[in-house]
């Protein structure tokens, strides 16, 4: 149950994304509620292809959203939605620019292509758009200075990284694969093989989390501004899953107290 001190948003983001709900918690008060409301809509957009069973109907799903965007931008009235209505009315404050809403939309389009991603470089530009972008726009809901954004950006698509080799399997469940097929064929496999048996993708996934956890590394040795580290605080928990999927160990869910730490560390030190 939520704490009477917990928005309903919040309340949202804390059950569908714990992680980003626990960084968010390091943010200044004041801008809580539209980092609540930015992962909240993330959220959505996730949703729209793991609740459809077609590419269509993800896009109409995404499509929504993009609408529920522009209206909001526009000056039209809310949609009647437990997101979409939080959604309108951050846009209408100025708190989150519709612009960089709309971006995360056509990044999450990628998801509905039945051929799925073809090559490493268009992997990496997904990863950039989708997970980069999120972080981009919670920096800049957090006013962290322009300078910092690409840093935040390489930072977000290291933690799209982890979260595409750790739901390998939850993809193939769901038909899917989002492993570059350029990679895939390079190890013998094919988007199909690995949605009827995830498990012949390991080799793969371990060696792109190896790579993932050099780039990291290097990445989080730059110091970051304080107003951007509760945006790159999921980073933490990011490094922690790749060394495990690097090692072939299993991400825990839900989290266990070490990962919670690590990020609560973090936090309070102001370095992620």
């Amino acid at each position: 149950m939520a704490s009477p001190s917990l928005s309903p948003l919040g309340a949202f983001v804390r059950q569908h994304d714990p992680d980003r709900f626990l960084a968010t918690l390091f943010a200044p008060a004041a801008a809580r509620e539209a980092l609540f409301t930015l992962y909240a809509f993330n959220h959505e957009l996730a949703r729209a292809r793991e609740a459809t069973s077609t590419p269509i109907a993800t896009l109409i799903r995404l499509q929504w959203w993009r609408d529920a965007v522009t209206e909001a931008a526009s000056g039209q009235p809310a949609r009647r939605h437990e997101v979409a209505g939080p959604l309108h009315a951050a846009i209408v404050a100025g708190q989150l620019d519709a612009a960089s809403l709309t971006a995360l939309v056509v990044a999450r389009e990628v998801e509905a292509e039945p051929e799925g991603i073809p090559t490493q470089a268009a992997f990496g530009a997904f990863l950039r758009a989708g997970a980069g972008g999120l972080m981009v726009a919670a920096g800049r809901v957090l006013g962290a200075p322009d300078a910092a954004l690409p840093a935040l950006q390489k930072l977000g698509a290291m933690q799209g990284l982890a979260g595409v080799l750790r739901s390998v399997a939850a993809h193939a469940s769901q038909g899917r694969c989002l492993l570059p097929l350029d990679a895939l064929a390079e190890a013998g496999l094919s988007a199909e093989g690995v949605i009827a048996e995830p498990d012949r993708a390991e080799p793969l996934r371990r060696a792109l989390a190896e790579e993932g956890v050099v780039t990291l590394a290097r990445l989080r040795a730059e110091p970051l501004p304080q107003t951007a580290v509760p945006a790159a605080l999921p980073a933490v928990l990011a490094a922690r899953d790749l060394a495990r999927l690097a090692a072939g160990r299993a991400v825990p869910q839900p989290r266990g107290l070490g990962d919670r730490a690590a990020l609560i560390w973090a936090g309070l030190r102001r370095r992620v």
